[in-house]
């Protein structure tokens, strides 16, 4: 049900802006829940994971931005700010797969639907425009639905505070990336943020002593997931998210990003079978969440297309 209302959602907004962007948007948002999966598949824990994942994809990016002779030369105050996102991105990560480990895919992927949420609350800062009372009021339905999964579920509740971190990261660095894409191409502010945030990883890993032979000392089977995991899910789908944001607003990207966790927790349910299985409360609760949350989008397009009727009717 969820997903039609999403998708009815989506056609209603298609009309404003290109249908293949929201395609294409759908496709990575696809390939995100298949990196939940690969995340509960790959046996290192998360810190190495995300350090692994960053250091493969700045190498993927790396070499397509050389064969395809792009300049990705910034001026101080823009690294500086990849500087920042770039670590914004690497702590949202590891708290993801943190997330993951320590509880399932659907605890977290559910919690993370709480991004569109905290993009309401954080876009009002950068756009200069004041919080409306609809999105306290949504953000309080939202918080009751947590509620009853962390009531029902609470052996999951570490996973549950992790995945909210991580969504509220996410939440920021994608308002932070609709700001960068105005003046700087997707491949360079991939290509940054990737490798300053594998550099901060890095100097973690150093200054905690963690480095050494067991940490590259890794399975077949592990390099398989991650070389995919940071080719397909990292590389190619960042490089396209910030792309789209072109064309799309963050906060569109952020609500589309709510499909990840029915994408995901079906795949889970075919791979990992009873790990996946919750009580009938944490459905009840997902279901206020994610309905929470596509019912703000759909608020938030009746409002953008009265102001643009009113724009077009003072011109």
């Amino acid at each position: 049900m969820l997903f039609l209302v999403h998708w009815l959602y989506i056609y209603t907004t298609m009309q404003e802006s290109k249908p293949y962007q929201y395609l294409q948007l759908h496709f990575i948002v696809f390939i995100w829940g298949f990196t939940a999966i690969l995340g509960a598949l790959i046996s290192i824990d998360a810190i190495p994971l995300v350090w692994f994942r960053m250091l493969l994809a700045v190498l993927f990016m790396l070499g397509y931005l050389i064969i395809k002779k792009k300049r990705f030369s910034v001026d101080k105050k823009t690294l500086f700010k990849f500087l920042f996102t770039g670590i914004v991105i690497a702590l949202h990560w590891i708290t993801f797969f943190k997330a993951i480990k320590v509880s399932n895919v659907s605890i977290a992927l559910v919690t993370m639907s709480t991004g569109a949420f905290f993009t309401s609350l954080i876009e009002p800062l950068f756009f200069k425009r004041s919080i409306k009372a609809i999105e306290i009021i949504l953000g309080m339905l939202v918080i009751g639905g947590l509620y009853i999964i962390f009531n029902f579920e609470s052996q999951y509740s570490l996973g549950i505070m992790y995945a909210l971190i991580s969504s509220f990261l996410a939440a920021l660095f994608s308002v932070l990336n609709g700001l960068f894409i105005k003046k700087n191409t997707a491949e360079v502010i991939s290509f940054y943020q990737l490798l300053f945030g594998v550099l901060f990883v890095t100097v973690f890993l150093i200054v905690t002593g963690s480095f050494s032979l067991e940490f590259i000392n890794l399975s077949g089977i592990d390099w398989f997931y991650l070389i995919l995991l940071s080719s397909v899910c990292t590389a190619y789908a960042f490089t396209v998210s910030v792309k789209v944001m072109k064309h799309v607003s963050p906060y569109t990207v952020m609500l589309t990003t709510n499909l990840e966790p029915i994408y995901a927790i079906v795949l889970a349910l075919l791979i990992f079978g009873e790990k996946e299985k919750m009580n009938p409360e944490f459905y009840y609760g997902a279901f206020i969440v994610l309905f929470v949350v596509l019912l703000n989008g759909v608020i938030k397009n009746r409002d953008a297309i009265k102001k643009k009727i009113k724009e077009n009717k003072r011109d």
